[in-house]
């Protein structure tokens, strides 16, 4: 018997309303806000995230899903931003000159160690705005993550933010890190002793306890903030504040990714354990231009949608029951039963019917699987009565109603 490869799920019928009612959530939010959906493909280039990405970033290095043939190198998306600033470029809607703003829904892969919220097939819902440079666009996409969250009926989380400053704010971080952390690399990890040489940034973001220890002993303050970056996060936390959003200041929060500046924040929550992160952003001012468009001001972010149900208080309202479940007996019923079924599906009424001829008894068990609220029963003596039995399964009432009121019937019902 063949398995699904390790790593990724299979998302079961049973499953899938969640996740259903988690996107469409989120698109209801995002349409408040008025970000426009947009998809790409999962297969792009390589040499995209090694580009965007950076040739150290973990991603790069050791987990992205190679493609190859004899001349081309593909990679299964690790992430979003980087594709959707390619189909922004590919498809002139830099040329336009209007500032753009999108959300995506899709799956994304890494090569990794699976664990509890982090698979190799994993799926992001995130948004991206595109053109501008402004604090308050930073506020609002923080703010818009954060009410897909209270969206979602999500609770228990806390929001981290915290600036990296300009190119050479960044520069400037590197070498104060670089100083202060020179005396301590026996106490590092591995990994982050090779990061001390090519990504010195990342060993802030390490989540081995070693070097968490080491990082929680370094004074980051914003000393190497210059006035414009200094002033533009001050923008950011009073428009939050204004908003009456709470969050904490965090030094040490860096994203793992190169092309970050200025504003990074994290959505977190502690029952995840190690890997705590609900979703993350901020901006990349740099990136477009570096993909080969104008220079323009950008910011995202993404959350983890496996994540989010783990948290999610969605399952404790159980399924959504809106299927009318026809059972039908006898061979004469039967004909009266199809045309019952089509016609309430013609309604736009969800509808489905027993096909494996089961009893009365066995049929009921079937509805109340489905979660089928209204069971509606057809026999032969009903027929001829020119009626159906109707049952309320939620308010435990039953009555028998004309068989051509049936449609109009269960719209009332649904209704209320």
């Amino acid at each position: 018997m063949f398995k699904r490869v390790p790593g990724t799920r299979d998302i079961l019928p049973e499953e899938i309303a969640y996740w259903q009612k988690l996107e469409a959530v989120a698109r209801k939010v995002f349409s408040l806000y008025n970000y426009k959906e947009i998809r790409t493909p999962v297969i792009e280039e390589s040499a995209l995230f090694s580009r965007s990405l950076g040739e150290f970033a973990e991603i790069v290095k050791k987990q992205m899903f190679l493609i190859k043939n004899k001349e081309d190198s593909y990679v299964l998306r690790p992430e979003g931003t980087a594709s959707i600033v390619r189909a922004y470029l590919e498809g002139n809607l830099d040329k336009s000159g209007r500032f753009s703003k999108f959300y995506y829904i899709g799956p994304m892969f890494r090569l990794e160690r699976p664990q509890k919220g982090r698979q190799r097939q994993f799926h992001h819902i995130g948004a991206e705005a595109i053109g501008s440079s402004s604090p308050w666009i930073d506020a609002e996409i923080i703010m818009v993550a954060d009410a897909i969250l209270k969206a979602d009926q999500i609770t228990g989380y806390s929001l981290n933010i915290n600036t990296l400053g300009c190119p050479k704010d960044k520069l400037a971080l590197v070498d104060m890190l670089r100083e202060e952390l020179k005396g301590k690399l026996g106490g590092l990890c591995q990994e982050c002793k090779e990061r001390f040489k090519h990504n010195i940034i990342r060993i802030l973001d390490c989540k081995k306890q070693e070097c968490r220890k080491v990082v929680k002993g370094l004074s980051i303050q914003d000393k190497h903030l210059c006035g414009d970056c200094r002033q533009h996060f001050n923008q950011v936390k009073r428009s939050l504040d204004a908003e009456g959003l709470s969050y904490e200041v965090n030094r040490q929060l860096v994203r793992g990714l190169d092309y970050y500046t200025r504003t990074v924040f994290e959505f977190k929550h502690d029952s995840l354990g190690a890997q705590d992160a609900l979703g993350a952003g901020g901006r990349y001012d740099n990136l477009v231009k570096d993909l080969g468009g104008p220079q323009v001001g950008s910011v995202g972010f993404a959350f983890g949608v496996e994540r989010l149900l783990l948290v999610s208080d969605l399952k404790k309202h159980g399924p959504q029951r809106e299927v009318v479940f026809i059972i039908v007996l006898g061979d004469r019923a039967k004909d009266a039963g199809a045309r019952l079924l089509s016609g309430l599906r013609a309604a736009g009424i969800a509808a489905d019917t027993d096909y494996q001829e089961k009893s009365l008894k066995g049929a009921m068990r079937l509805a109340d699987d489905l979660g089928s609220d209204l069971v509606l029963i057809l026999g032969d003596n009903e027929l001829e009565k020119n009626v159906v039995i109707f049952k309320d399964m939620r308010r435990g009432k039953q009555e028998q109603i004309n068989l051509e009121e049936v449609v109009d019937k269960v719209k009332e019902k649904i209704e209320t």
